[in-house]
């Protein structure tokens, strides 16, 4: 586990700090819900042995700073009972805004096409346990305007892209959170083909970034699955043209990739993703 400290320089009259993580994938599951889900529960925190500990740092992190916690998504890995009453006594114990992954939504990890009508299916339940809309909500703090939006499934929707809008008209700096990082060129050829070089798992065949708002052009290669997953539709190419267009706009947290960086939306605006066993002490100034 890491913490890395980080600042983000917007200009706000008085600095305060946020504590940042993401992909925490709490892997809990009991008889409630089957032998099956049990049996997944098993296999999964193979992947994930860390997760209480990550909480129980971003626990002691927020007290220590007194700062709430800003959460980008997947802190659980399925659906299940157990996972949605730890996250729910996670949520209403801490200061914490959220907003959702892909794995919020997943009832078998990689069981199904997952697209909005599979999101529904889970949709109010895991909403219930957190104190904010996790799927768009914007909170204020220090001056700043963070918005969460879920791109989970590499999407924008219109009603997401209105919610921005009007977040914007407020005239507030806006810190953007979303679970997927936006395609940026760079940072999108390192998750693609340099994985072993920086530290990650070697890549699929065909490689693939797993980005909101790739060029089609650069995703041709994407088996069908990952092609037809990764398309970004004309509402999600709109959004993305407006977020790197809007000066209001000043950064992006995220995570998704499983790997902590930095990369840009523009130059005056970063995009800070942070992987699994990571958690962020930003100061934001």
């Amino acid at each position: 586990m890491n913490i890395i400290e980080t600042k983000l320089h917007i200009g706000v009259e008085k600095p305060f700090t946020v504590i940042h993580m993401s992909d925490t994938h709490l892997t809990l599951a009991d008889l409630r819900d089957g032998e099956r889900k049990v049996t997944l529960a098993e296999k999964r925190v193979k992947h994930f042995p860390h997760a209480e500990e990550m909480l129980t740092l971003a626990d002691e992190l927020s007290h220590r700073y007194h700062a709430p916690i800003l959460h980008t998504g997947d802190l659980i890995d399925f659906v299940s009972q157990a996972n949605l009453e730890r996250a729910k006594d996670f949520a209403d114990s801490h200061d914490l805004f959220m907003a959702a992954g892909n794995h919020e939504f997943s009832l078998y990890v990689g069981e199904a096409w997952e697209d909005a009508d599979y999101r529904n299916r889970s949709l109010a339940k895991v909403q219930a346990c957190f104190q904010n809309d996790i799927r768009m909500s914007s909170r204020v703090i220090g001056g700043i305007n963070f918005v969460a939006l879920d791109d989970g499934y590499y999407l924008f929707e219109e009603e997401q892209l209105d919610f921005l809008k009007a977040e914007v008209a407020r005239g507030l700096p806006i810190v953007l959170m979303m679970h997927n990082p936006l395609y940026e060129k760079e940072f999108f050829e390192q998750i693609s083909y340099r994985r072993e070089e920086i530290g990650l798992k070697p890549a699929a065949t065909p490689p693939c970034a797993y980005l909101t708002g790739v060029p089609a052009e650069l995703i041709g290669h994407y088996d069908d699955h990952r092609r037809r997953q990764q398309t970004p539709d004309e509402v999600t190419l709109r959004t993305v043209e407006y977020i790197r267009s809007c000066p209001l706009i000043r950064g992006i947290l995220a995570g998704h990739v499983h790997y902590s960086h930095v990369a840009r939306l523009r130059e005056d605006a970063p995009q800070i993703i942070t992987a699994v066993t990571d958690i962020r002490v930003m100061e934001v100034d």
